[in-house]
């Protein structure tokens, strides 16, 4: 048990610093293409620090244990969890970060066309997602057909964020980096070469540092007999998702709300399209009880971010409510 808790500390550390190299990174590539703030967060920084949640239920469906079954199971946890995570205890934890400086009723203020874009093509997609659920597996061409739709739902958000672009550069939410690149530091030049680079080099760290942290994690909840469908909706995306969460708090304590959001958001509409896509071909994509309050509470919490998505902002009391509702859905969870 000792070993799984060093583990765990090391993997954090490493998910931290490459979070920091990340954002660093992402900056720089933004201000280079003259990309919005919305680009670059929403899509370019989302799809980044998606891709260990993103490789957790893939593995997992095609072959993580010999157990056809349990890996089915955490296969449709982890996919189905991940939305849960962002838009409840990540948003939480992000607008926790800022509390003290903004206080109560201050506001949380990203862009507000990208960010209702955002949370229009998730909740649009998920309750697709959802009501593939209630079709019978053996109706694969219905099936597919959803799947095929989440994808078409994924490409025409990616064209209307770029389309978006242009027009909000010219408003002022264009990217700016605030200081040197990392690399930079240690003498070379900063280009597109080098912020490749150091992207890579934070995407590896970052996909490392979350597949050691989710090996410590199963250890520990192994050891006190947590099923594998509870574990990949509660422990699998917290560790997964832990990339977004420092990465929004980073940015949210910068001030740049855009980012902060557009990496949650950007991110929810990613796991929302391509990956229920994916769960919805390859496994049996059925409404249990713990799945359906997990999607129940995933879309109220989208709908409640969408309620508050005002021009001034979103209010912080409002956005704190986020983590009642993961509260909420731990204490119905739990119970049973």
């Amino acid at each position: 048990m000792t070993g799984l808790i060093i583990e765990l500390a090391v993997m954090l550390v490493v998910i931290l610093v490459a979070a920091e190299l990340f954002t660093n990174a992402l900056e720089h590539l933004g201000e280079r293409l003259k990309i919005s703030e919305g680009v670059t967060g929403s899509l370019f920084a989302a799809v980044g620090t998606a891709l260990p949640e993103t490789l957790v239920p893939l593995i997992a469906i095609i072959g993580g244990t010999a157990d056809h079954a349990v890996n089915e199971e955490i296969g449709v946890g982890a996919i189905l969890g991940a939305p849960l995570m962002l838009s409840t205890l990540s948003t939480f934890l992000m607008t926790l970060a800022v509390l003290r400086s903004r206080g109560i009723g201050g506001r949380v203020a990203p862009e507000r066309s990208g960010f209702t874009r955002d949370l229009n093509y998730f909740l649009f997609a998920f309750l697709l997602a959802a009501a593939a659920m209630y079709v019978p597996h053996e109706q694969r061409i219905v099936r597919a057909l959803f799947s095929i739709a989440l994808v078409g739902v994924y490409v025409a958000y990616v064209v209307a964020t770029f389309r978006a672009s242009n027009s909000l550069v010219d408003a002022g939410h264009g990217t700016e980096a605030p200081g040197k690149m990392m690399l930079a530091r240690l003498g070379v030049s900063t280009n597109l070469a080098t912020i490749g680079v150091q992207l890579v080099l934070a995407v590896a760290l970052l996909v490392w540092g979350a597949e050691g942290f989710i090996h410590g994690v199963r250890g520990v909840s192994e050891a006190f007999g947590v099923s594998p469908l509870l574990l990949s909706l509660l422990i699998i995306p917290i560790a997964t998702e832990l990339p977004e969460k420092v990465n929004s708090i980073l940015w949210i304590r910068r001030g740049k709300d855009t980012l902060a959001f557009g990496n949650i958001t950007g991110a929810m509409v990613f796991q929302g399209t391509l990956l229920p896509a994916i769960g919805i071909l390859l496994t049996p994509w059925t409404p249990r009880i713990e799945v359906v309050t997990g999607i129940v509470i995933t879309l109220a919490a989208a709908a409640w971010l969408r309620i508050n998505a005002r021009e001034r902002g979103a209010p912080v009391w409002a956005l704190l409510v986020c983590g009642a509702l993961y509260v909420a859905y731990l204490a119905i969870t739990l119970s049973r």
